[in-house]
């Protein structure tokens, strides 16, 4: 089967492409996966940018608050290292609450292994998360655009 991908369109200019990891986290792939058929990513801003370490978005109302109206997911924590370009899950403090929220590594988080769910890797388009306006928030957060799954060629 070939590899399936998550195209992020960001209005800081360019495409990110992530190289969704069913094999890591199926459950949770298909959850980014219905998602992003769904529309429900496009126009969501990235509210918490922290250089060096990740940029988290996923949240419609942008405050990190938030999630979908799926029900949360179980944790599916895998040894795969949070290091630069990892996509992983965003959660609560209960390992059991992801839902919609995730955060893509700028920089290894190996801290982070085996207690936040990976489920994908950037594998083009890293400057564009590298050019997202900092902070949390940040003052003019950068933006989904659309996000669009297909299968790699």
């Amino acid at each position: 089967m070939a590899d399936e991908l998550l195209t992020l369109t960001l209005d800081t200019g360019g495409d990110v492409v992530i190289k969704l990891r069913p094999d890591l986290a199926p459950n949770h792939v298909q959850r980014i996966k219905e998602l992003a058929e769904e529309g429900f990513y496009d126009d969501v801003v990235f509210h918490r940018v922290i250089p060096g370490f990740m940029a988290q978005g996923g949240d419609p109302t942008g405050t990190g608050m938030s999630g979908s109206k799926k029900p949360n997911l179980k944790a599916e924590f895998s040894k795969e290292p949070h290091v630069r370009g990892v996509c992983s899950m965003a959660r609560a403090s209960s390992p059991d609450s992801a839902n919609s929220q995730f955060f893509i590594c700028l920089d290894d988080a190996t801290f982070l292994d085996r207690q936040y769910t990976v489920w994908g890797e950037v594998i083009s388009g890293m400057e564009q998360v590298d050019a997202l306006p900092k902070g949390e928030p940040p003052r003019t957060p950068g933006k989904i655009l659309k996000a669009t799954v297909s299968e790699a060629e």
